[in-house]
């Protein structure tokens, strides 16, 4: 009898809550239903699920601001979402969460080319910005793989990267100011459209924070004249060995393309073999695609020079895009990567990590050898110019053992990367995926000092609880 009247008064308080949360953004905007929640279980890493307790589905800033007033009153915990393309499980609704769900605030509000910079909400999807400003010669810079489905929210979460970082640098490096929804419900502006900000670099601090400390429903944005000319190569190599080389040795020479990529043979014959075809190579160990761009009489002379450093490296073949057609079909096929590697198996785990350029030829060729011994398919798809590697594991979720393997290989990935002087992620996140590696490149004290921080922001940790940096509270307090 005890146990049914806490149940009964544990659904009454939630039929409660759901109403409140209705009358805030309309019946048809609230989702409670578990057949309508499974949308939500989990992000593009399919290893980690949880179902939410609800989602609510807000179209403007006053809405998430009273949609957390609410939560916040009720101690219920909360999670931002956008597309839910994100890769380390940071958009999971875990500890009862409710799912905040920004896809609906997808609207340019302002461009400003003489200042350049636009205003946009942060539901919108990231190529959508670059598409709005383009004819007019502009672009935004971060460009993440999923570009085409990711939102600019997303992005900030994680300070995604992108190809084109590698020049243009991460999402941190595009944001001027956010007007930003505290886990208060509170809402406040950080930054300015100025070049600089006098005081603390709250924006800085804020993006990458992985939901932590509240939620973006606006960014100013830079925007970046299109360059006159851009050159494309598709370079392919015997070795992955000789591809590495070529990368160190193309920077060394200080050439800084705005991108410079990298395929392995496993990942180059599963995008031929999908409807992502573009005609690479099928037997190549290595692909490497740079762009180049700038003035096109500079273009000219550092696309040569690239083009020897490459075949002195070893490169079997080098391939110069001759126009826009050619060029968007050599990036087809590496921007569909992930996509195709569904052809090898139902799952597919994507890890991200960060190593010095010049460590790239022992650590790939462990990075196979760990595959190896755990009998695990493993394929490389990933920023070679700035060490930022993409090693996925290709498995069957069904198979428990092989998902044990799985997990065991991914710690010694990371430790790999560690050990060189490298990072546990690049532009994914931590979120609850790699939150158990963080002691591996942060003492208890640094952790401590995260903690702190957050704390600021997220005093009763509601908002997007369990990720990122490991709660040390048990034996701090």
């Amino acid at each position: 009898m005890v146990v049914n009247f806490l149940s009964l008064t544990l659904i009454v308080k939630f039929m409660s809550l759901i109403n409140k949360l209705k009358k805030i953004v309309g019946a048809n905007n609230v989702l409670s239903d578990p057949t309508e929640l499974l949308v939500y279980e989990c992000d593009a890493l399919t290893t980690h699920r949880s179902l939410p307790k609800a989602v609510v589905l807000v179209s403007s800033t006053d809405q998430v601001s009273k949609t957390i007033k609410i939560l916040n009153q009720e101690n219920v915990p909360f999670t931002a979402r956008g597309a839910g393309t994100g890769l380390s499980g940071g958009a999971l609704a875990l500890e009862g969460s409710i799912i905040i769900e920004m896809a609906k605030m997808n609207r340019v509000l302002e461009v400003n080319y003489m200042d350049r910079y636009a205003i946009v909400e942060t539901g919108l999807i990231n190529i959508n910005l670059t598409r709005r400003v383009e004819t007019s010669g502009y672009f935004y810079a971060p460009d993440p793989s999923s570009q085409t489905a990711c939102t600019i929210g997303g992005n900030i979460a994680e300070n995604a990267g992108g190809p084109h970082c590698l020049k243009y640098g991460s999402t941190v490096n595009h944001i001027l100011a956010l007007k930003v929804v505290l886990p208060s419900g509170e809402v406040t502006m950080l930054g300015s459209q100025g070049i600089d900000t006098i005081g603390y670099d709250l924006v800085g601090l804020f993006v990458g924070s992985e939901g932590t400390f509240g939620i973006a429903t606006e960014a100013t944005v830079r925007l970046q004249r299109l360059p006159e000319t851009v050159k494309t190569l598709m370079v392919d190599f015997l070795s992955t060995e000789e591809a590495s080389r070529a990368v160190s040795s193309i920077i060394a020479a200080g050439i800084l393309p705005s991108a410079l990529e990298m395929m392995d043979i496993v990942t180059v014959q599963a995008i031929e073999a999908s409807v992502f075809a573009s005609g690479l190579p099928v037997d190549a160990a290595a692909i490497v695609i740079i762009d180049l761009d700038g003035l096109i009489v500079d273009l000219e002379v550092e696309t040569e020079r690239v083009k020897q450093i490459c075949l002195n490296q070893g490169a079997r073949s080098v391939q110069i895009a001759r126009d826009q057609t050619e060029r968007l079909k050599i990036w087809a096929g590496r921007k569909s990567a992930f996509g195709a590697m569904g052809r090898i198996s139902p799952d597919l785990m994507v890890q991200d990590a960060v190593i010095p350029r010049s460590k790239l030829p022992i650590v790939l060729a462990k990075v196979y050898s760990i595959a190896k011994t755990y009998n695990l398919r493993i394929s490389n798809v990933f920023h070679a110019g700035d060490g930022n590697l993409h090693p996925n594991i290709s498995y069957d979720g069904r198979d428990k053992d092989e998902v044990s393997r799985v997990k065991t290989a991914c710690r010694e990935i990371m430790e790999l990367c560690v050990g060189v002087g490298g990072s546990i992620t690049g532009e994914h996140g931590v979120g609850a995926d790699k939150i158990d590696y963080m002691s591996l490149i942060f003492s208890e004290n640094d952790l401590k000092t995260m903690l702190s921080i957050r704390d600021c922001f997220n005093p009763k940790q509601l908002a997007n609880p369990k990720k990122m940096i490991p709660s040390l509270r048990c034996r701090a307090y």
